[in-house]
């Protein structure tokens, strides 16, 4: 059975994605990474959704779901770097500001819906999202009031999203497809 997991994109992420022209366009690539200024997304596999947050005036929104294609690389990706100041996925350039320069980053293929920033997650969905750790351990999202998110940083990593999550947050993102 295939998971469901959160990452949250950066202001300065989401920026670049708009200056870019990449809004509506589906991201084929994200990034994956050994710092703590790129999420690692340790434990997604093949199959595996992904679903990335931005918070923006403390509303959160989907920007895309993405799911796992691999986390090799590939030719698409371009050559390898030779030396430190080489792009590490030159294949990647339009997609970079997804993390390709980020310290050890690792490409990660998906097959996404295209990115937008007019999916917002209802109050009372943002209220019982719920993330489970692999002991089955389960925990909500803190710092909601009032429908609104106060503080990001219970979405500031790589989370699985329990099942019932997980669902609510693709009937959201299938609901307002275009």
């Amino acid at each position: 059975m295939s998971d469901a997991f959160t990452v949250l994109w950066t202001h300065d992420t989401c920026r670049a994605l708009r200056k870019a022209g990449r809004v509506g366009e589906r991201p084929p690539v994200a990034f994956s990474g050994v710092h703590s200024s790129l999420p690692a997304w340790s434990g997604a596999r093949a199959g595996d959704e992904v679903y990335a947050l931005h918070v923006n005036r403390r509303e959160v929104f989907v920007v895309s779901r993405m799911r796992v294609v691999d986390v090799e690389r590939r030719d698409c990706c371009g050559i390898a770097p030779a030396a430190w100041e080489d792009p590490a996925y030159p294949g990647h350039g339009d997609w970079s500001m997804l993390g390709a320069d980020g310290c050890g980053a690792e490409a990660v293929h998906v097959d996404a819906t295209p990115v937008r920033f007019d999916v917002a997650v209802p109050g009372d969905l943002l209220a019982s999202l719920a993330w489970r750790n692999r002991r089955g351990q389960t925990r909500g999202l803190k710092y909601v009031v009032d429908g609104r998110l106060q503080r990001s940083v219970g979405l500031q990593g790589f989370y699985r999203l329990t099942s019932e999550s997980a669902d609510e947050l693709a009937e959201l993102v299938d609901g307002t497809a275009p």
